[in-house]
């Protein structure tokens, strides 16, 4: 795994929290793993908290995620996305496509 990012899964609340850098030096490598680790999961519960670096890759990756979850039959809900990675969305008008909590 690289040090630019971690990703985890809390096997009892089913929360995936994504720590670090969501760049275009990480994103590739962040879906590769999310995809494998996305795929038992019914319903994806996606913490950003804790990520302290993004830029349009990571905004492109969020909305991967989202139609990888429509194409799934899976609910997904982003929880605490950086005031940066909003700001790009924002932008960009794909602020109204992120499922938020």
């Amino acid at each position: 795994m690289s040090d630019l990012y971690s990703i985890a899964l809390d096997a009892q609340t089913k929360l995936i929290k994504l720590t670090g850098e969501l760049t275009f030096a990480t994103v590739n490598e962040v879906l590769e793993k999310t995809d494998k680790l996305f795929e038992p999961i019914s319903s994806l519960d996606i913490d950003l908290a804790d990520v302290s670096r993004s830029d349009s890759a990571g905004l492109a990756l969020l909305v991967h995620w989202i139609r990888a979850a429509k194409t799934n039959n899976k609910k997904i809900v982003f929880h605490n996305i950086p005031s940066q990675m909003l700001s790009i969305a924002d932008a960009s008008g794909l602020d109204e496509l992120l499922p938020i909590q």
